[in-house]
């Protein structure tokens, strides 16, 4: 007997995209070790955590250091006073959810990526085109998918967003199971309105089907249409799981907390076509898989939700979205197509003379000293574009513009 692993990890054809950014930013520093690297491309903070968060944090801290306040193991779906805190923020959008349907975990990329595990193996899926690729990969090792071939994975179904659509995608021109959609979007920072949205929920009504919603930045939502969760949307809790961080929204990226809602309206359908609850599904997975956020985190993140929270919180998400307009109007005066960056921290920006992306990337980064990250990495219809993050300081984001504006494309 030997041990057999799991093959369809053998399917991810290439290293994971940010692995292979890293590499290559690696190999020019090693190269090039007096060089001045901007880092643009991975959507990693760089604001410190806020007054409100860190007094919050240390005071649990404190507490753990004290007999009479230590705590141990916390419920797995995470402490009654941060869900209550959740379910108080969805009131301002006119969202009424239970704390039972909120879920605290360490990381959207962890629930996006483990949610599929609760669904059945022959589930169809689609995903919009760019995609994060955490979708599809966990999907490939789950083995929904065949082998990749052009670029795209056997098996499944391909949404295009991109600048022909004015990056909204068509409804799935086949039957499927469950749709994965981020708005804003990464990697592209574009939006759906509500009634592009209700499309979508409209579709998954009608077709028994369950978005998989992640809102990991609709904190930086500057637009009245557009909707900061999927639930404004009637109907969406009969049809829709959302995801959502600190990571971004208050600089939780070194500290980890985020959160899934499930609705208790929420079915999906057994082998024999009875309804099943979802919710439950979920709980049981999260309790028998993780031991749930420590307690000064969750303390940490109840404090982004005080007045004085969302206050400091909001001057750092506006330092960002100042960042983002910088990008995107040095790119577009100097003749770039550029998208995204109005309500995303994220720039999405074509490629000069049909240059591929990894060429564009080589490109800034040898002669601009500037990273950003290849849109190819998210998928076909990436290709022939370069995504930037807001996420740098607002002295490093003037010097990346000023250093591609000197380029020669």
């Amino acid at each position: 007997m030997v041990v057999k692993i799991n093959e369809n990890y053998l399917k991810l054809k290439s290293s994971y995209l940010f692995v292979e950014v890293a590499r290559r930013e690696a190999e020019f520093i090693k190269q090039n070790p007096d060089a001045n690297v901007i880092k643009m491309g991975i959507g990693d903070v760089t604001k410190p955590l806020v007054p409100s968060v860190v007094k919050a944090f240390s005071e649990a801290v404190e507490e753990m250091g004290n007999a009479d306040t230590f705590m141990g193991y916390g419920p797995e779906q995470g402490y009654e006073f941060l869900a209550q805190a959740i379910k108080d923020d969805y009131k301002k959008y006119g969202v009424d959810i239970d704390t039972s349907e909120v879920f605290i975990s360490d990381g959207a990329k962890c629930d996006t990526g483990n949610i599929q595990e609760i669904f059945g193996i022959d589930n169809k899926i689609a995903v919009t085109d760019p995609v994060y690729t955490v979708y599809v990969d966990t999907n490939v090792m789950a083995g929904r998918t065949g082998e990749m071939k052009d670029g795209v994975y056997e098996g499944l179904t391909y949404l295009k967003c991109n600048a022909e659509n004015a990056f909204i995608p068509e409804l799935p021109s086949e039957p499927v199971d469950i749709i994965y959609l981020c708005y804003p979007n990464n990697p592209t920072g574009t939006t759906l309105t509500k009634d592009q949205l209700k499309v979508f929920v409209d579709y998954a009504k009608e077709n028994k089907a369950i978005i998989l919603f992640d809102a990991a930045y609709e904190a930086f939502i500057n637009e009245d249409n557009v909707p900061h969760s999927i639930y404004e949307i009637e109907g969406a809790k009969e049809v829709a799981i959302e995801f959502k961080s600190f990571s971004k929204t208050a600089g939780f990226t070194g500290t980890r907390c985020a959160y899934t809602v499930v609705p208790k309206q929420l079915v999906g359908y057994d082998s024999e076509g009875g309804e099943v609850e979802i919710n439950p599904l979920w709980s049981r997975r999260q309790t028998t898989k993780f031991n749930g956020v420590s307690y000064p985190v969750q303390k940490a993140a109840e404090a982004t939700y005080s007045e004085e929270g969302q206050k400091e919180i909001r001057q750092v998400i506006d330092y960002y979205m100042a960042n983002a307009k910088i990008i995107r109007e040095s790119l577009s005066d100097i003749g770039l197509e550029v998208y995204g960056g109005i309500s995303s921290p994220y720039i999405w920006v074509k490629t000069p003379n049909n240059m591929d992306s990894w060429a564009f990337f080589d490109l800034l980064l040898n002669e601009a000293n500037v990273i950003g990250t290849p849109g190819s990495g998210f998928g076909p219809s990436g290709e022939g574009y370069l995504r930037l993050t807001a996420f740098n300081t607002l002295e490093n984001t003037k010097e990346a513009m000023d250093r591609i504006s000197k380029l020669e494309f």
